[in-house]
């Protein structure tokens, strides 16, 4: 079922996932294997430090479809994600995480959808019991501020698993970042779209990687991507806080004109100053996300290095 041109290509980013390897292509390769069209694996192993190389190229030995990238270190699972996009061959491309919370099955539903004249089949998640309050809360908070302050619309508890044809796919090489903030990338492209709901379940071994400060960076990769509104926000408070200080001034100057010179309040003064300087270090310190971003991109630094393939 291989050839040079697959209809389907699988990619799934790999880091440390020993205990899910062998797993995750027997779910996923039983499942492909019952939609009867070509189709290949692409397996991204994004500088795994336990035994996951080792156990992908032993199972590329069951699994002749199986392909093994394997990065030079860890670059994330943005980075990743752009390599297996790169390097995929199938007519349509879906990426799938490889702790099988996406369920491979739906894979089936995906291929339906792209028949009947989608470019991008969404994976909807119609809950999140598997997942903490400390990540579920989070994750629909930025949803919501993301959406508000973004011309970008990221659809709420869609992750990374959906469908994009070889078109979708060649417009996001198109794109030159090399900080990438997929779930933007991919709602940024556009292209004809339709939407599938599934219930998200819990890993079967091993545990994530992928929590606390990544989730953090994540989230202001992904307002800082795609939008400036935060810069806007702070020029607005800027000019408000600008504007009350200068009718403030004024009001003093008229009564001290008229009643004469007074005495100031030592504590109102000091809480001024408190104020408006944590003001400016917010507003330096959102300005900086921005700079630093334009640094990083001004480099021309690849979002990734293959090391090998297999």
């Amino acid at each position: 079922m291989f050839n040079q041109t697959p209809t389907i290509s699988i990619v799934s980013p790999f880091f440390n996932e020993e205990d899910m390897v062998n797993i995750f292509l027997e779910k996923t390769y039983s499942v492909l294997l019952e939609i009867q069209e070509s189709f290949e694996i692409v397996v991204v192993n994004d500088g795994s430090t336990d035994s996951t190389l080792d156990l992908l190229k032993k199972a590329k030995e069951k699994y002749p479809n199986l392909r093994i990238i394997n990065l030079s270190r860890n670059f994330g699972k943005e980075g990743a994600l752009t390599a297996g996009l790169e390097k995929a061959k199938g007519e349509v491309i879906i990426p799938i995480d490889a702790d099988l919370q996406n369920p491979p099955e739906l894979i089936k539903e995906l291929i339906v959808q792209w028949k009947q004249g989608y470019d991008v089949v969404l994976a909807k998640r119609i809950n999140r019991s598997s997942e903490d309050a400390l990540r579920r809360i989070p994750a629909h908070l930025f949803y919501k501020l993301h959406n508000k302050i973004s011309n970008t619309i990221i659809p709420e508890d869609v992750g990374d698993f959906r469908l994009i044809t070889r078109q979708v796919r060649d417009a996001i090489k198109q794109l030159p970042e090399n900080q990438r903030f997929m779930k933007g990338i991919f709602a940024w492209v556009g292209f004809k779209t339709t939407v599938i709901e599934y219930k998200h379940v819990s890993r079967e071994a091993g545990k994530s990687s992928f929590h606390g400060r990544k989730l953090l960076d994540l989230a202001i990769d992904g307002i800082t991507s795609f939008s400036i509104i935060p810069l806007r926000i702070w020029l607005s408070i800027g000019s408000i806080i600008a504007l009350l200080s200068f009718l403030y001034g004024s009001f003093i100057v008229l009564r001290t004109l008229i009643f004469g010179v007074d005495l100031p309040g030592y504590a109102s003064l000091v809480t001024m100053i408190l104020f408006l300087g944590g003001v400016q270090l917010i507003s330096i310190g959102i300005l900086g996300e921005y700079i630093g971003r334009i640094y990083k991109e001004a480099k021309r630094r690849p979002s990734y290095i293959i090391e090998n393939e297999y």
